[in-house]
């Protein structure tokens, strides 16, 4: 069935008695003719149950809200208030976390005897914003503590040796993991051999040997485990990152004072929980939505002083800080330290209070992101070349990049595995060995799959959809066999989904309805900015705008007449080799010249507010784009 004739059964359907799910395949505009490749899409529209008006006469916001809150999972009134008004009291009680009072009792007996404390963190982002939440929390308490961090190069991830080794030189006589640690089998036994307690806080999955079909988890030696990832974890959701590990033992460990105060005083570090939460692709449901959105709201009026120089030389502006920046901006320039440096910058940017200093050392962090940045598009683009060569046949990628540094393999690892849609694993040579890290699809379980062939590493971490190993040079050629041979996906697999919301005609729209959309925000992994699909659009006139000619700017028409602009910040080229092999030459040329022309398009967009000039107007950001069935099996 072609996608207009899928379409063609649906409609708003605000009362909503539909179920199930449609398939809706469309040739990638992620690939130009010359590629000679043909990667589909899967649009799937969901269409779940409920009184949709009903539901919104109750809550009092429009049926399409409602409906938004049901694709994602949400099933009742009492859930869709909790996601509408739910703030800070809505989130889970820490004391559920297992271990997280018995850990928060023995760092007070540490603090008490004033035992010197080391805090073992992460060089990511994550890892940051969980280091100086330990370490400034402790040091309200007067702990004698400071934080080390392993070097990206020399170390490798996680607590090891030569850290424990460092820890006992300078007394330490308790080490905190954060953000790491729960794989550290042979670092804990050291540190036990050393006389040195250990509490490990992570939120990563926890290693296990599969014997008769069963797994057996394999835990590290440590005092306490805070991990909500534990099987007998009685933690309602364990979804969380590091830093909200963090946060909760901390929460749990003030509880513990009579101090009122300094009870209230763990909320100061929301915002940096928050950060941390989206920087590390958290899913942004249950508590997590929660987090942000009040961890956003607190970073408007920050009074961090690094992160404020942060946002100032990134120019962006303190009260519309979103996810997106985040996720885009702040995020990258933090992991940039650790990446191209050492992660330390970006936790002293943290702990700065001197602005002048502060602005500095965050002008500092922005150069190293600026030349990740460019690092990675040279590392992506030898990634795909060797792909083209050698590796299109596979179904898991296992790239390897000899000269490329060794920090960035997870960026590209990701890029590589969103352009081909399939799991990927880049390597690095280390001059003592391959290290690298992989990014997944949801229907790989990369952490499972690759702990099956951890014979052939030497180092092996993650979870479901990422992980970092590292390997000795002939091991690669029988991983890469071996993880292929039971890689278990079929093709279907490897057809990229895109989720829409609900078809929805360009008629129904209105300001009031895209500024209600905020009400559901903050957007990203786990709760994706509504997508809407509409058939039948003429394409009026075509414009490419922008100093790089990189927007395309649509004036398009509807079925009913309605004029809407569209704007389209993806593939140009592919999208006019679309046009051209659909509609042909004239037709193309018509477009651009603002002629009357047959082009007919189907789009999935994302609605928005244009203001210029001090006008505003309704547009559609347009995220993926079709041409009717029968024009398409025309041009093949």
């Amino acid at each position: 069935m072609s996608v207009i004739g899928l379409l063609r059964n649906v409609d708003l359907n605000i009362a909503g008695n539909m179920n199930g799910t449609m398939n809706l395949y469309r040739i990638s505009a992620g690939f130009t003719k010359t590629e000679e490749k043909i990667t589909m899409e899967r649009w799937i529209m969901a269409t779940k149950r409920a009184d949709f008006r009903g539901l919104g006469e109750q809550l009092g916001i429009d049926p399409v809200l409602v409906r938004l809150m049901r694709n994602r999972g949400l099933e009742t009134q009492e859930e869709m208030e909790v996601w509408l008004h739910g703030d800070l009291d809505s989130l889970h009680d820490p004391h559920l976390l297992k271990d997280a009072d018995k850990a928060a009792s023995i760092i007070r007996n540490h603090i008490d005897a004033g035992h010197k404390i080391m805090i073992a963190n992460d060089f990511d982002c994550d890892g940051i914003c969980s280091g100086y939440i330990l370490e400034s929390c402790l040091k309200k308490l007067g702990a004698d503590v400071y934080v080390d961090t392993p070097d990206r190069c020399r170390d490798g991830y996680g607590i090891n040796e030569r850290l424990i080794t460092e820890a006992g030189r300078k007394g330490v006589s308790l080490i905190i993991t954060c953000d790491n640690g729960i794989a550290a089998m042979e670092a804990a036994d050291y540190a036990e051999k050393l006389g040195i307690e250990m509490i490990i806080t992570d939120h990563h999955e926890v290693p296990f040997v599969e014997e008769s079909g069963e797994k057996r988890y394999v835990y590290p030696k440590a005092s306490a485990i805070v991990n909500p990832k534990q099987p007998d974890c009685p933690y309602p959701f364990n979804g969380i990152c590091g830093a909200v590990v963090a946060f909760k033992l901390m929460q749990v460990l003030f509880d513990s004072y009579p101090d009122l105060q300094l009870r209230n005083s763990i909320w100061e570090y929301l915002e940096i929980a928050a950060m941390a939460t989206v920087a590390d692709v958290m899913e942004l449901k249950d508590e997590n939505r929660i987090l942000v959105k009040f961890g956003l709201e607190q970073m408007h009026d920050t009074s961090n002083t690094g992160l404020k120089a942060l946002i100032e030389v990134n120019k962006l502006n303190q009260r519309q800080i979103s996810s997106y920046h985040i996720g885009f901006v702040i995020g990258p320039c933090l992991n940039a330290s650790g990446r191209l440096s050492t992660a330390k910058k970006a936790l002293h940017l943290l702990e700065e209070t001197d602005p002048e200093q502060a602005f500095h050392m965050a002008e500092e962090l922005k150069l190293l992101n600026d030349a990740r940045k460019d690092m990675t598009v040279k590392g992506v683009e030898q990634a795909r070349e060797l792909v083209e060569k050698n590796l299109l046949s596979r179904k898991v990628l296992v790239v390897l990049l000899k000269d490329c540094h060794e920090s960035l393999a997870g960026i590209i690892a990701g890029r590589i595995r969103e352009y081909y849609n399939r799991p990927t694993i880049v390597l690095t040579d280390t001059g003592e060995g391959l290290k690298g890290s992989g990014r997944s699809i949801p229907a790989y379980d990369m952490f499972t799959r690759v702990n099956r062939q951890k014979k052939y590493l030497t180092r092996f971490g993650g979870h479901a959809m990422a992980c970092g190993l590292s390997m000795d040079y002939d091991s690669l050629k029988p991983f890469e066999e071996a993880l292929n041979a039971d890689c278990g996906l079929t093709n279907e697999d490897l057809v990229a989904v895109v989720n829409i919301d609900m078809q929805l005609p360009v008629g129904y729209l209105s300001e009031t309805l895209i500024h209600s959309l905020e009400m559901l925000s903050p957007y990203g992994n786990g709760n994706a900015h509504p997508l809407f699909a509409e058939k039948g659009f003429q394409v009026e006139q075509a414009r490419i705008l922008g100093i790089n000619r990189n927007v395309l700017k649509l004036k398009l028409k509807d079925r009913t007449g309605i004029r809407i602009d569209g704007m389209y910040f993806g593939d140009i080229e592919a999208f006019d080799e679309t046009i051209l092999e659909t509609f042909g030459q004239q037709q193309l040329e018509k477009m651009y010249g603002g002629q009357p022309n047959d082009i007919e398009l189907l789009l999935a967009y994302e609605p928005d507010i244009n203001e210029y000039r001090g006008l505003k107007s309704m547009q559609l950001i347009i995220r993926h784009y079709d041409v009717p069935r029968i024009l398409r099996e025309k041009r093949g």
